[in-house]
C-alpha cells in the first residue's frame, strides 16, 4: 500500500495478511480525496473497519487534525500502530475494538467517517443507522461508504444525501453528507 498525497506521498506501508483485510484501491483513495479536498485539512476523522489504515493514514497525510482508526483484529491495529509510529503520525489514535461495540459507546462529533467494512458483513445501512443516532456526526459531516459494486448503494438514514457514487472494477464507493444537525 503506498500513500498517494500529502506530506507522505509515495511512502509505501506494508499490512498483515489478515482474513478480510484489502486496503482500498489506490485510485479509488485518489478520487475520494480529490472529493474531500477542501473538507479535509483540519477535519477531525473517524475511520471504522480501519484495517490497513489506508484511509486513516491518507487523511492524516493530507493534514487532518486528528484521525481515530477502529480495528477489531490485533495484529492489523498493532500494524497500523506501527505506521503511526514510524510516520510520526501524532494525530493518529487506533482503538483495536469491534465496531458495532465502539458505536454503542460514548460518542465524539466527527466531520469525516470512513466506513469501508469487510465485504462478506454487509453492515453498511446498520453502521449509517448506529451513525446517525449515536451522536458520532458533526453538522454536515461527509460520510464515505465502500461496497462491492454489485450491490446497490446502501439505505442511508432519510437526513442523508448521497452526493456522490462511482464504482471502480468490483467496488462500489460513495459519499454522503449528514444534515446539519443530524
Amino acid at each position: 500500500m503506498r500513500i498517494i498525497g500529502g506530506q507522505w506521498r509515495g511512502r509505501r506501508l506494508s499490512f498483515p495478511s489478515v482474513a478480510d483485510l484489502r486496503p482500498s484501491a489506490d485510485r479509488v483513495r485518489e478520487t475520494l480525496f480529490n472529493w474531500l479536498q477542501a473538507d479535509i485539512a483540519g477535519a477531525r476523522c473517524l475511520d471504522l473497519f480501519a484495517g490497513s489504515g489506508a484511509l486513516g493514514l491518507e487523511a492524516l497525510s493530507r493534514g487532518a487534525a486528528e484521525v481515530l482508526m477502529v480495528e477489531e483484529n490485533a495484529q492489523a491495529a498493532a500494524q497500523i500502530r506501527q505506521h503511526l509510529q514510524t510516520l510520526h503520525g501524532r494525530a493518529g489514535r487506533v482503538i483495536q475494538a469491534d465496531v458495532f461495540a465502539f458505536l454503542q459507546g460514548p460518542a465524539a462529533a466527527f466531520d469525516v467517517v470512513f466506513l469501508d467494512p469487510p465485504y462478506r458483513l454487509d453492515c453498511l445501512a446498520q453502521c449509517c443507522a448506529l451513525l446517525e443516532q449515536g451522536g458520532w456526526l458533526a453538522p454536515k459531516a461527509y460520510i464515505y461508504l465502500e461496497d462491492l459494486s454489485q450491490r446497490p448503494p446502501p439505505a442511508l438514514p432519510a437526513q442523508w444525501q448521497l452526493l456522490r457514487s462511482k464504482k471502480a472494477g468490483d467496488v462500489g464507493y460513495h459519499l454522503a453528507a449528514a444534515a446539519p444537525g443530524s
